[in-house]
This record gives C-alpha cells, structure tokens and sequence, in this order.
C-alpha cells in the first residue's frame, strides 16, 4: 500500500529561518516523518530503545495521535485506520477563531496521546524532560485547519502544557510550534491563551523559568506587544503604574519592568514618587517599527471557557 500523498522534505529550521548544521552525533533519531513531512530534528528524544533502538534513521510518526513507527508498512496501516483522523484530536474545545481552534486536553485522560505528543516535541526542544508523567499537566492543542488544501486538512502544528498545581504560579511548562508551521503567529497565539487562562483562574503568573533562547524572544515579543496595546488605549493624562499594566494584563511586575526597559520607551524623568516614566509617542513608534496591531493575537470573544466558580462555605456559628 502506497501512502496517500507524497512526502516533503523540510529543511531544518529555527523559528521558521534555516538553521546551522547542527551536530547530529548525538540524536537518536535522524530524521522524523510527520503523516506526509519530512522533518530534521534538533535534538534527541527519550523513545524506548526496544521500539527504536538506539538510533534509527527514520521515524514514523503519526499525525494524528502521533503514535510511532521506525518501519513505514505498521505506519501505513495505523495511519490509515486511526480513530483521530475522523474524529479529530482529543480533549474540549476551549477556543474556535476561523481557522484556528485551542483543545484542552488532560494528562491523566489521554495518557498515551500526551506521552506521544511530549516525545515528539522533544526532537526540537533542548531543556523539557517530562514525558512520561504527564497526569499532573493539563495540555492545549493548538488546532489548524488549512483553508488553502482541498479538501481542506487539520493539524495540531502546536501546543502548550501547564502545571494543574503549580507552587511558583506558573501559567505554562513548556510550549512549541512544530517547525513546519513556525514564524505564521501561532506561537503568540498560544501565549495569548495561557494569559487568558491565567485571568481567568486568577493566578498571577508566566510561564516557568529558565526560558530559552527561542522562547525567551518569543515572550519579549509577546510582552512587548501586549503592553504596548494597553498604553496606548489608555487616555492619555490619565497616570498608569506598573501595578496597573500588571493587573490588566497579568504579566508579573517585574516582566513588565524589564519589557518597558528592552522597549526603550522609558524617560528618567521624576513624577511624583516615580523615578521613571513611560513616553506615549515612543511606544506608538516602537509598535509602527514592530509592525504591531492593535489587534492582540487571541479573541476574547472566541473563548468558550465557563466562568470559574468559587463556592464559599457558611462558617457555623
């Protein structure tokens, strides 16, 4: 049996720009083929050496459920018969804007799915190591529909995990956009919606630390953009302190303090009991510079969470 459409061949990218030759001695996996791509990856991941053995050259790896395979015949066969492919990926639906969709999906739920997912996302992640205790994480699907394929094609191009309970109020563990569908939004989108969520919980947060190097411009990007679209919606003689921005946009004080420096839109001028203050015209020049909308990457309005419900107990007398 053939497979039902060619494979691509993907060069190996960094946010969605070629990438440097990268050692490959130590990858356990040469190359990855997702359902019809053909895709480097960056580092190695933690699949069992009794299914791959040490190194295999290829992997097969579903795009569905992302089960896998190091020989193409048991790929063909699964791929075909996968229960995902017509039912579409597992968890709730927490997120629908056009073609774009956001399903939360529990660890403890779908095991095997969220064990599949964190192994694969490994091949391109170089600090995460949680792959197989994953009933602790709630995981967030980021789901595509491509308009432009005929007849039209769904993917998870992406996602981010989280903590349930996490001691350091972190709102994300680990997030990654596959690279064939890198340097389109997707990674903003995603960021968006783990501060959505984070607002809606009430948990004043961001996302765990270290960030890498990928990640850590990603959110600069982020802050930076979303801050800016605050200011600049506010009137403008009315004053703005940095708890203000915080709780608006439930970024911690201090990634606002650090985002308004790497901004440089802060003037060393004394108000008050501030040493600094935030120039209006600077941030409009930095978002014209930025290409930055006033449009922030996520709709508040295609959420479909149900509001969180704090039950209080009547105290006995």
């Amino acid at each position: 049996m053939a497979p039902t459409s060619p494979l691509q061949t993907l060069p190996p990218t960094i946010n969605g720009t070629p990438a440097k030759p990268r050692p490959s001695p130590q990858l356990n996996v040469q190359d990855v083929v997702l359902g019809n791509l053909w895709i480097k990856p960056w580092y190695p991941s933690f699949y069992p050496e009794d299914l791959i053995g040490r190194k295999t050259e290829k992997l097969f790896v579903c795009e569905y459920c992302f089960k896998y395979s190091k020989d193409l015949l048991p790929f063909i066969a699964h791929r075909d018969v996968c229960a995902l492919n017509k039912d579409g990926p597992p968890g709730t639906s927490i997120y629908e804007d056009g073609p774009v969709r956001i399903h939360e999906v529990d660890g403890e739920d779908y095991k095997l799915y969220t064990q599949n997912l964190s192994l694969l996302a490994k091949l391109f992640l170089d600090t995460k190591s949680v792959f197989y205790d994953v009933t602790t994480f709630l995981y967030y699907l980021l789901v595509y529909t491509d308009p432009t394929s005929s007849p039209p094609t769904t993917q998870v191009v992406g996602f981010f995990s989280k903590e349930k309970l996490s001691w350091d109020n972190n709102n994300l563990a680990c997030i990654l956009v596959f690279p064939p569908w890198q340097r389109k939004g997707f990674g903003q989108v995603l960021m968006g919606a783990s501060y959505v969520l984070s607002k809606r919980e009430g948990r004043l947060g961001g996302p765990e630390k270290p960030l890498s190097e990928p990640g850590r411009k990603g959110y600069e990007r982020f802050w930076s953009a979303t801050i800016a679209r605050y200011l600049v919606s506010r009137p403008c003689k009315k004053p703005v302190t940095v708890k203000d921005i915080s709780d608006e946009t439930y970024i911690v004080p201090e990634d606002v303090i650090a985002t308004l420096k790497d901004m440089g839109v802060l003037e060393r001028k004394k108000r008050g009991s501030a040493e600094a203050v935030v120039n209006k015209v600077l941030v409009k020049r930095w978002m014209e510079a930025n290409g930055v909308s006033l449009k922030p990457p996520v709709d508040l309005d295609a959420f479909s969470l149900d509001e969180i419900e704090v039950e209080e107990e009547e105290e006995e007398d």
